[in-house]
C-alpha cells in the first residue's frame, strides 16, 4: 500500500497499583521507565507518537523529555476505568485518515526497534493486525489496521487488544524475533 499512514500510541495512563504507584516515572537504567517504550514509539515507521497519560501527571515531563514533532500528549479522564479507557482515547486522538497504529505499553523498556518495520509492512499489505512472537508467545507491540478501530471504541474495563487478536486468530501476522524485549514488563520494582 503506498502512501501508508501509520501511528503509535504509547499507554502511560495506568495508576501502577501492583508497583505502588508512579511506575512509569520511577529510575530504570539511565533514566525513567517509560523512556524505553517512547524511545521505541518513535522509532516505529510512524508518522505521530500519541502519549497516552492519566493517574501520573510526571508522565508528561517525561515524554515532553523526548523532543520530536510527531509527539503528542492524550489525556485519558476516564483512566481509572482501566486499559481499554487509555485505548480508547488513544484511538479518538489519532490523526484522520490513519492506516494502522501500533501499541506500545509503557511499562515495557525493552522493545527491538528491529521488529517495527516488519510490522508496519504486515499492515501495508493487508494484515487486519500483526504481532511479534518469541519462541511461540506473542508480544508487544502490536500493530492495529483501521478497521479494527471501531472494535477498540467498544472495548470496556480493564481489556486491551489481546482479545480482538485472539478473535483474530490466524489473520494476525506473526514477526518472529529472538528478542525477548517483546514479552518484558516491569509490574514490581526492581532491585
Amino acid at each position: 500500500m503506498t502512501g501508508l499512514r501509520l501511528a503509535a500510541l504509547v499507554l502511560a495512563a495506568g495508576e501502577g497499583s501492583r508497583f505502588g504507584g508512579e511506575k512509569l516515572t520511577s529510575q530504570w537504567e539511565d533514566g525513567m521507565l517509560i523512556d524505553g517504550a517512547l524511545r521505541a514509539a518513535l522509532a516505529a515507521p510512524v508518522e505521530e507518537v500519541l502519549v497516552v497519560t492519566g493517574a501520573d501527571p510526571k508522565v508528561i515531563a517525561a515524554a515532553e523529555a523526548h523532543p520530536d514533532p510527531r509527539l503528542r500528549l492524550v489525556y485519558a479522564k476516564d483512566y481509572v476505568k482501566g486499559l481499554s479507557a487509555s485505548l480508547k482515547a488513544g484511538v479518538a486522538a489519532l490523526s484522520p485518515g490513519i492506516h494502522g497504529v501500533f501499541i506500545f505499553l509503557g511499562d515495557m523498556p525493552r522493545i527491538p526497534h528491529a521488529v517495527l518495520p516488519p510490522l508496519g509492512e504486515a499492515i501495508g499489505k493487508g494484515a487486519p493486525a500483526a504481532a511479534p512472537v518469541h519462541h511461540g508467545r506473542r508480544g508487544h507491540p502490536v500493530i492495529l489496521a483501521s478497521p479494527l478501530f471501531g472494535m477498540i471504541m467498544d472495548l470496556q474495563g480493564d481489556n486491551g487488544a489481546n482479545g480482538l487478536l485472539n478473535a483474530l486468530g490466524p489473520q494476525v501476522v506473526t514477526i518472529p524475533t529472538t528478542d525477548d524485549g517483546i514479552l518484558f514488563d516491569v509490574d514490581e520494582p526492581q532491585g
